[in-house]
């Protein structure tokens, strides 16, 4: 009898040291305010309400010209559209290219500079009928490519900057057709490395430009932790009305999760009956602010909630 219960002990013992392993205790992470090491804060006003801030920008709202267009050619980006001096133009996801409507006026027209259509050429082989204009409501003409109004941002300081680049998840470089400027994968056409017509994995990453290598979920939406959640024990300090804001992400096999740690790569039961992926046993959500792939809307959100690494850490965190 003792025995038997010698070896009952031992497996449980053994048990428990597999999923303390698994769950990488002993390991550095964030503390109960959210800080981990080794993450730098984005900037402030990077995420929010898409619009973003220019921070030491000029906040000058006059549409200037852009010339003569060119194409700066980024390992980054790919074929990045500028102007005649090298300055990098964007489009805003919450314009329209059909009919041409521009939703960004206002302070965001300070922070996002439009560009005046008058003068502007086609970047050579480029097909000039992709250029053209939309009249705003204070009357400006402003340069349109494939119908996506052009703007620059304030805070790029010379040619060659791309710092509006994935603001809010919301403001992309443009590309010399009008379509976001995105670096074709190896093997694949840019528009799969856009999000658009690929065939993703439950889990998997992307690359964004100021956070670096980020957790996706099967759609494309960031994925999210809560610093008041803690992996050991796995606990959520998410309920009720939260997990309304912040959806719980579903169970992933293993065999479907791409670039991801697979240790402490396992499924939480919730007090409420709901399954839960975790990552390094670490509880994960999306946010129902973020309404398509590559938003980040809930970077940030209370100082308590942030995207997440493929090693499960806190991205972005104040030390």
């Amino acid at each position: 009898m003792n025995t038997w219960r010698s070896a009952s002990v031992a497996v449980a013992a053994a048990a428990l040291l597999t999923l303390t392993a698994a769950c990488g205790q002993g390991e550095p992470d964030a503390d109960a305010s959210g800080r981990s090491a080794g993450n730098a804060a984005p900037a402030q006003g990077s995420y929010g309400d898409g619009y973003g801030s220019a921070a030491g920008g000029s906040g000058a709202a006059e549409a200037k010209p852009a010339g003569q267009l060119a194409v700066w050619k980024s390992k980054k980006f790919g074929e990045v559209l500028t102007d005649s001096a090298g300055f990098t133009l964007y489009r805003f996801d919450r314009d329209t290219a059909k009919p041409s409507k521009s939703a960004c006026a206002g302070e965001c027209a300070e922070t996002w500079p439009v560009v005046a259509a008058d003068g502007a050429k086609a970047a050579p082989g480029v097909d000039p009928a992709l250029v053209g204009s939309v009249t705003r409501e204070d009357g400006t003409e402003q340069l349109t490519v494939a119908g996506w109004p052009m703007y620059r941002y304030a805070a790029d300081e010379k040619p060659g900057d791309a710092k509006g680049q994935g603001v809010g998840g919301t403001w992309h470089a443009a590309a010399p057709d009008g379509k976001k400027a995105t670096a074709a994968p190896e093997g694949g056409s840019a528009d799969e490395a856009d999000g658009k017509g690929a065939d993703l994995p439950g889990m998997s990453t992307r690359q964004d430009p100021e956070l670096g290598e980020i957790v996706v979920d099967k759609n494309g939406r960031t994925v999210y932790r809560f610093t008041k959640d803690s992996a050991w024990p796995m606990k959520s300090a998410c309920t009720g009305a939260c997990l309304e804001r912040w959806p719980v992400v579903e169970p992933v096999d293993e065999s479907d999760a791409e670039g991801v740690l697979k240790k402490g790569f396992t499924v939480f039961d919730r007090p409420d009956g709901k399954q839960q992926q975790t990552l390094d046993c670490w509880p994960l959500y999306t946010f129902a602010g973020d309404k398509a792939p590559g938003d980040l809307n809930g970077q940030g959100v209370g100082g308590t909630w942030y995207a997440v690494s493929p090693e499960g850490k806190l991205l972005g965190a104040p030390e």
